[in-house]
This record gives structure tokens, C-alpha cells and sequence, in this order.
């Protein structure tokens, strides 16, 4: 059985690495840019260095900036209008996952305008052309989504957020420069950092993972769960950690796909605009919890990831346990909520629950849920 791994053609990394974003457009001789960026990083000046590189370059650029945290269908298709009116030939994504998913969705759409309808890009869209060339550069530490083919638009009127699927949306380029990161408040980081624990557990317990990505994924565990405190904190050495950690379980879980936790997790983006990594983080330790029996020694590499001590010595019951105790401590510290009381409403689960079983996050969930497991989920965080 032949297996794929897509990652990007070129990307940087380290401190300084958004100098070479001039280098990058000049070197594909690009005559304007399109910024799609996040309006609160333009806002406090973070899109800015990316700005004054291309105004130091003397290189033309306009900026989008309609998106906003979940992005929606209209989000895209006003920036689809906005980059056919710029005349630009080029994308520069600045933010986190909802400016790169907005560009990832512009740029295809362009370059297969077959695909206008944006609901049709659901799932496995067969695309043809790759998507107009785009660097992406992230502000957080989290989403992954500078390389990865996947992104998310929601659906306002269905009240969902559906997934898209795509190797010819991944990122030209990645430019991930910790100091971008550096202006995440306390929220966003631990939020940011617990999507990103969440990319690296689901994706080592998918039921598409083998060896290559478990490497990663296993190396993202243990970077995210030693740096993701001091990054809350604003240290330099912890930011550093999760912009490389978080980067490393993109290009794992890009390639296998992920499971239950986030497949639970859209729907409350979807009805309540709860910040994505937040219902990740609150999810997957009772997700996990369910998983538990179909994950055979996985959880005893994870215990082991998270520096638990003394793994070898435990029972299954016991490692696994540790490692769900260990995902829900990391959570606590970085001052994530237990549950979703103050989030969901116990009417609205059925609904959450048709939408999560539908998301295509879903299917490789290692054990198989019901309708009625993914409810009892729902309903024993209420």
C-alpha cells in the first residue's frame, strides 16, 4: 500500500525567517502581492513587518482583511472579488489559521473558478490547477496551517463548519518566524497550543498513521508539552519550541487526518464561534478517555511524550490513564476551562452531534462512534 506525505516545497524557520518573504516574491519575479491578514494584526502592527519588507523591496501589494476568527463562505468570496480587482499574481497569508484558511480557499478558487460555489470544495474537491502561488506566514502556534492541505469555512446559514481537503491548496511557501508569535496574548498562545497537542495526539492514534508520521507526531508531543507553559508565560525559548512543535504535527496530521476530538469540536466553532483550539482542549481529554480501548500501546508512547515518569512500570490501565491525566493537567496550567457549561446548551446536542458524525474529521477516529456516543460526549462535558 503506497503511502503520501505532502509537505511544502520550501519553508523557513527561526528567528529573522520573515526576510526572505522579499527574496521569495522577487525570486518568482511576482509583480503585486495580496495580504490576506487577520484585522487585529493589522491593528496592532504585526502585518506590518511583513508590510514594510515588500515597501523596503519596492514591491506592490494590496490588503484583505474582511475574515474574521471562523471564516466564513461570504469571507472567501469577498476576498476571491478583492484579489481578481487588485490585479495581484501572488498571496502572502499573515495570521493563524483563519487568514491562511481564507487565502487556501481564495487561492484555489481562482485557479478553478469551476469551484464559485464554495460548499463544493467540501471533503475531497477534485481541483485540477494548483492554487495561486501563496506564502504563508502564521502568527500562532497551532493551526498547522501553513502546511497542511486541509482548511475550514463555515456555513453561517447551515450553521456548520465543513472541512476541505486539497493538496494543491498547501502553501508555496512557509515562513514560520517565532518573533511573529511574540504579540500572542495568554489566551490565544495556551488555546493555539492545545490545537496544536491535539493535531499531534490525534494524528499519532488515526486510524491512517504509520511509522513516518508517528515519528512526528511523537516529537510534537514531546516539544508542545515542554515549551507550551513557557510560551504562555512570553518566553523566548517556549515560543521558539511551539512554533517549531506545532509545525512538526502539521505535517503529520495533514497526511493521516485527525479524529473525534476535532470532528466534536466544529460544530461548537459553528453555532457558538468558540475559538477552535479552546474545544479541542476541553475535548480531547474525554475523547481520549473513549478512545482509550481501540489505541492499543499508543497512549504509553504519549504518557511517555509528556514526561510522565515510571510509564514502563505501569499497567495499560494505568499509562493510559497518565496520559489522559497528563493532557488534562497541561490544559489546567495554561487555563483552559474543564467543560462547556458556559458554552453549549444540552438542547442543542442532538444537533452538535449529527454535525460532528457528518464532519470529515470523523471517519478516522481509531473507534467508531455512534450517534449516541458522540451525545453522551457532548453531554458529559455539560
Amino acid at each position: 500500500m503506497a503511502r503520501r506525505i505532502v509537505l511544502n516545497p520550501v519553508s523557513y524557520h527561526g528567528k529573522g525567517a520573515i526576510e526572505e518573504i522579499a527574496n521569495e516574491v522577487k525570486g518568482h519575479n511576482f509583480k503585486k502581492v495580496f495580504v490576506c491578514a487577520d484585522p487585529d494584526l493589522i491593528k496592532f502592527g504585526v502585518s506590518g513587518k511583513v508590510t514594510s519588507l515588500l515597501d523596503k523591496a519596492g514591491i506592490a501589494y494590496d490588503v484583505f482583511s474582511d475574515l474574521k476568527a471562523n471564516p466564513t463562505i461570504e469571507n472567501v468570496q469577498k476576498g476571491i472579488a478583492a484579489f481578481k480587482t487588485s490585479g495581484a499574481d501572488c498571496i502572502i497569508a499573515v495570521g493563524g489559521g483563519s487568514a491562511i484558511d481564507t487565502a487556501k480557499a481564495i487561492g484555489i478558487v481562482v485557479a478553478n473558478p469551476e469551484f464559485a460555489d464554495i460548499r463544493s470544495l467540501e471533503g475531497v474537491a477534485p481541483t485540477k490547477n494548483k492554487a495561486v502561488f501563496t506564502i504563508a506566514v502564521p502568527t500562532t502556534a497551532g493551526t498547522a496551517a501553513e502546511v497542511t492541505i486541509n482548511y475550514v469555512i463555515t456555513d453561517v446559514e447551515k450553521r456548520r463548519k465543513f472541512v476541505c481537503v486539497d493538496v494543491h491548496d498547501i502553501p508555496d511557501v512557509a515562513v514560520v518566524d517565532p518573533d511573529m508569535m511574540a504579540s500572542m496574548p495568554k489566551g490565544l498562545t495556551a488555546a493555539t497550543g492545545m490545537d496544536a497537542l491535539t493535531h499531534a495526539i490525534e494524528g499519532y492514534i488515526t486510524k491512517g498513521a504509520w511509522e513516518m508520521t508517528d515519528m512526528m507526531h511523537l516529537r510534537a508531543i514531546e516539544i508542545i508539552s515542554t515549551c507550551l507553559r513557557g510560551a504562555v508565560n512570553n518566553e523566548s525559548a517556549g515560543r521558539e519550541g511551539m512554533a517549531l512543535g506545532q509545525y512538526i504535527a502539521g505535517m503529520g496530521f495533514s497526511n493521516v487526518g485527525l479524529g473525534l476530538v476535532h470532528a466534536m469540536a466544529h460544530p461548537l466553532g459553528a453555532v457558538y464561534d468558540t475559538p477552535h483550539g479552546v474545544a479541542n482542549a476541553i475535548l480531547l481529554p474525554t475523547v481520549m478517555d473513549y478512545n482509550a480501548e481501540a489505541t492499543t500501546k499508543k497512549y504509553r508512547d504519549i504518557a511517555k511524550a509528556m514526561g510522565v515518569p515510571d510509564v514502563d512500570k505501569m499497567s495499560q490501565a494505568e499509562y493510559r490513564k497518565a496520559a489522559i491525566d497528563a493532557v488534562q493537567q497541561l490544559s489546567l496550567d495554561v487555563g483552559i476551562p474543564r467543560d462547556l457549561k458556559t458554552i453549549a446548551k444540552k438542547e442543542e446536542v442532538p444537533f452538535l452531534a449529527e454535525s460532528a458524525m457528518a464532519d470529515a474529521c470523523r471517519p478516522g477516529n481509531p473507534k467508531d462512534p455512534t450517534i449516541e456516543d458522540i451525545k453522551a460526549l457532548y453531554l458529559k462535558l455539560l
